[in-house]
């Protein structure tokens, strides 16, 4: 069966758990294993250096 939808996971924060939910399957992954919270000014810079 062909899935159809993304599966995004928060809260990941060590390489373990974002390993475990890409062998299960999650296509996107949100946490501070990735960044801490940063303020809105500090994001937008990193938006517009892409």
């Amino acid at each position: 069966m062909m899935r159809k939808r993304k599966v995004v996971v928060e809260g990941v924060e060590t390489k373990e758990e974002a390993e475990l939910l890409r062998n299960y399957g999650c296509d996107f992954f949100q946490g501070y294993y990735y960044s801490k919270t940063i303020p809105e000014e500090e994001f937008v810079k990193l938006l517009d250096q892409q």
